[in-house]
């Protein structure tokens, strides 16, 4: 039975290479998947989706405004696809996630959305919002921040490395845009330390 998964992270964890990983294990036994990712995510060139550790692939693209059902049916209609792999899938709106959740119950078609949890204000994006709703299954893929912690927060810089509070939720970028951080580290960039005389207790886990 065909299902919604939605695997989040902060930046850098790996999402794209996992992506390309299950696209890649579905070819190698004689399966079609079909690639999505946003055309306005030009970073790898228009239509490709690529990792950090050099492996890349061709992807059709939507907009904010695409009907993704009506893109995955006329798909569909060319020849068989064993599973729907979204890359950058924070930027879907929730009506393009419905349409998602509708090709798997009515299509059977599994879909796998792979995308960002918060944004750098530490919000969800509405994509992952509806995907943390509505997924059949959520996985987590893990990141470290500079402390080792768990990063699971992210925060975005400007030329000088200096951490922005404001701006645009969407906004391309890398590493010399953003970095991945845990709560704790995330906090003293963006200036909230604790009140004056507060020392912390306990263990860091």
């Amino acid at each position: 039975m065909a299902k919604l998964y939605f695997h989040y992270s902060t930046m850098n964890a790996g999402k794209s290479t996992l992506l390309l990983q299950a696209s890649y294990n579905y070819i190698e036994r004689g399966m079609q998947t079909y690639l999505l990712t946003a055309n306005f995510d030009d970073r790898a060139g228009k239509g490709r989706i690529a990792s950090r550790i050099g492996i890349s692939a061709e992807a059709d693209t939507y907009a904010t405004d695409s009907d993704l059902h009506q893109m995955i049916a006329t798909r569909l209609g060319e020849g068989p696809v064993a599973c729907v792999l979204i890359d950058e899938a924070q930027w879907l709106s929730r009506d393009q996630v419905w349409q998602l959740a509708r090709v798997v119950d009515d299509l059977n078609v599994p879909v796998m959305a792979y995308g960002l949890r918060v944004d750098f204000r530490g919000e969800l994006f509405p994509g992952s919002a509806a995907l943390l709703a509505l997924a059949d299954e959520m996985r987590e893929v893990r990141t470290i921040c500079h402390c080792g912690r768990k990063a699971t927060m992210v925060i975005r810089v400007d030329a000088n490395g200096e951490a922005l509070t404001t701006g645009a939720q969407v906004e391309v970028g890398g590493n010399d845009r953003y970095i991945s951080l845990c709560r704790r580290h995330y906090r003293e960039r963006i200036g909230d330390r604790p009140p004056r005389g507060v020392r912390p207790t306990g263990h860091a886990v």
